[in-house]
């Protein structure tokens, strides 16, 4: 069974997407929104990762090497300045887009194989995942003409 790959990337795309927003509340402290959820979401991100641990071991994860891949070329360190952090925000979307499909395709196994906890773990983490695309989506926008336009 191959759920168990998918699994393993999702697992680990997780725990890589809350090491970044972490990075990135800690490199863009001095935006208070930023710093905030940026924790919040991580927070969130270690929850999911948490909730997908039981589900590991019944399907015996396989834990690929995508994610890190993924992670390492996106995000090797956060910016500074305007640019910065309208850049650091779209690698963490990216990142999160990652995982969105990835739930997507977990969600589809989990209808495949019959697997109603699972189904309900994903119903809410893909939710979830939803929200952190749109904050994030939105907060590129707010930061997008300062960041483009004004010099600095």
């Amino acid at each position: 069974m191959h759920l168990a790959h998918y699994l393993g990337l999702l697992h680990r795309s997780q725990t890589n997407l809350a090491d970044a927003f972490r990075q990135v509340a800690d490199a863009h402290a001095a935006e208070p929104d930023v710093l905030h959820l940026c924790r919040r979401q991580a927070t969130i991100c270690d929850r999911h990762a948490e909730l997908l641990k039981p589900f590991a071991h019944r399907y015996a994860e396989d834990a690929p090497d995508e994610p890190d891949r993924l992670h390492s070329q996106l995000f090797s360190g956060t910016r500074t300045g305007g640019i910065g952090l309208l850049r650091d925000l779209q690698d963490l979307y990216l990142m999160a887009a990652e995982c969105d499909i990835c739930w997507t395709v977990v969600g589809q196994a989990a209808r495949g194989a019959r697997d109603l906890d699972l189904q309900q773990v994903v119903q809410q983490c893909e939710s979830e995942t939803s929200t952190q695309l749109a904050w994030l989506r939105t907060r590129m926008k707010a930061a997008a003409p300062q960041a483009l336009v004004v010099s600095e």
